[in-house]
């Protein structure tokens, strides 16, 4: 997923503010970025909550929390404490389609260092620590380290697996102590308990860019674009290839007009945990909070999908369900069990299953809700339902046989097959002795599925790389000997 084809484009609707400079240069190294940008003014720790809370700062990763509370949480914990304090910028996307916070770090890597380093001084954090999870990012961002010399804050660039899940709090700061990149399950707040056990402020990478511009325009300037309740800009990932920047509260149908796209079949606002808005909605929808939850959708992390006239709105949606179940961290039931079932009778409904199939789909979608250890299995079961509702006739007709007899065209982006075809080992089954005890599947549930019997539904699997030691584990543990593992 991180070659140079996923290197996102750039555009702006209005006077570009986060991606200034970057119609003259592809990266911006220090000197240019102080050209464009100007020198970084100091602030007091109050003073700099005072200029988030005026803005109106919020996060930019999804969860949109008010980055003034979350400074002040920070403070407050490491003064109960008497703690130190650490800075995180979650650089990592896991979702192919959302690539803002790439492209910051691609082309402005100071911009976000420089927001990042004004937070650590208002929290008296010795260190600053960048995570990512693509090799380009992360050679561009050490060369930006690399450019500011030694002295002043430490800034560390750390790398952490490419998964759907890593850019989960819990999932980043385990990771980057030295664990395993998977959420906790546990209601944890890293303003209390983050890297290494310190207070840690960690918000996304837009998030501390944006705070840099705000620095240097100050509140009423930052306040001159955009909504009086949202103020500023914001970055868009429109059809998981061009990053936008445009004031909050413009025309959703008119940014999309703009990148040569339309509403098309309706539009996917917030990525693969995400709503979908039919055609009129997104017509109607203006990139604002206020204006998307009157739809039941928030921006998120930002990607826009419109769905193109030309490609089968179920055929999408299942290879995506299919895809977000392999992201799964693997670690309760609704992930290990529910979501691989859930894309199965999914894809069964768009093979024609019938009546059956889309009452199986809703079964599993209401077995999965509210019932997994973090919010990756409602996350994915919303986005099921939610283009179950934008698109019912679509999924009715496949699942009645007729189709609707286009392709799937991968408009909903989907990184490459992991490995080439032909070339993955794979897990064999010998059917003279395979007695359907099902432990395979426990364990290798990104793998193996089971038939209508409770036997695996192939003889031959295909074994991604980073799930080798799991298969060898299944073949160790097969209580009939039946499987084998062949390179």
């Amino acid at each position: 997923m991180s070659g140079p084809a996923d290197r996102p484009g750039l555009g702006c609707v209005g006077a570009p503010r986060l991606l200034t400079g970057l119609d003259r240069t592809g990266w911006l190294d220090r000197e240019a970025h102080l050209a464009v940008h100007g020198p970084l003014p100091r602030f007091h720790p109050d003073e700099l909550t005072d200029l988030a809370s005026d803005i109106g700062l919020r996060g930019r990763g999804g969860a949109g929390f008010p980055f003034a509370r979350k400074l002040q949480a920070v403070m407050l914990s490491a003064r109960e404490k008497q703690s130190a304090t650490a800075v995180v910028v979650n650089g990592s996307e896991g979702e192919p389609s959302c690539l803002k916070d790439t492209a910051l770090l691609l082309h402005a890597p100071h911009l976000v260092l420089d927001g990042a380093l004004l937070a650590a001084a208002a929290v008296s954090a010795e260190e600053v620590v960048v995570a990512v999870t693509r090799a380009d990012v992360e050679r561009s961002v050490r060369d930006a380290v690399d450019e500011r010399g030694p002295g002043g804050r430490r800034v560390r660039v750390a790398r952490l697996p490419e998964r759907f899940v890593t850019g989960e709090g819990t999932a980043l700061v385990s990771g980057l102590n030295g664990g395993p990149a998977l959420p906790s399950g546990q209601r944890v707040r890293t303003s209390e308990r983050g890297l290494g056990g310190m207070p840690t402020l960690l918000s996304n990478t837009e998030t501390y860019a944006q705070l840099a511009v705000a620095a240097r325009l100050g509140a009423p300037a930052y306040r001159s674009v955009g909504l009086p309740s949202e103020p500023g800009t914001v970055l868009l990932t429109v059809a998981g290839s061009t990053v936008v920047e445009t004031p909050s509260g413009t025309s959703l149908a008119y940014v999309l007009d703009l990148c040569g796209s339309g509403v098309g079949q309706g539009v996917l606002v917030g990525g693969y945990h995400g709503r979908w808005l039919e055609p009129g909605a997104a017509r109607s929808a203006d990139l604002s909070r206020q204006s998307l939850a009157a739809f039941g959708a928030v921006l998120g992390a930002g990607a826009v999908l419109p769905l193109p006239e030309e490609t089968c709105p179920a055929g999408e949606v299942a290879a995506v369900a299919r895809w977000m179940a392999k992201e799964s961290a693997g670690q309760c039931g609704p992930c290990v069990r529910g979501l691989p079932a859930l894309a199965d009778v999914l894809e069964d409904a768009v093979r024609g299953g019938g009546r059956a199939a889309l009452e199986a789909v809703e079964a599993r979608l209401r077995g999965v809700r509210r019932r997994g250890a973090c919010s990756h299995p409602d996350g994915t079961s919303y986005f099921v339902a939610s283009a179950l509702a934008a698109f019912p006739e679509e999924f009715r007709d496949h699942a009645l046989g007729s189709g609707c007899g286009r392709p799937v065209t991968g408009a909903l982006p989907l990184p490459p097959d992991e490995e080439p075809a032909g070339g993955a080992e794979r897990l064999v089954v010998d059917w003279t002795l395979c007695k359907g005890h099902g432990l395979c599947v426990d364990i290798l549930p990104d793998v193996v599925r089971l038939d209508a019997d409770g036997y695996p539904a192939q003889a031959s699997m295909p074994v991604p790389a980073r799930l080798r030691p799991k298969a060898l584990r299944a073949v160790r543990r097969c209580p009939a000997l039946a499987l084998r593992f062949r390179e």
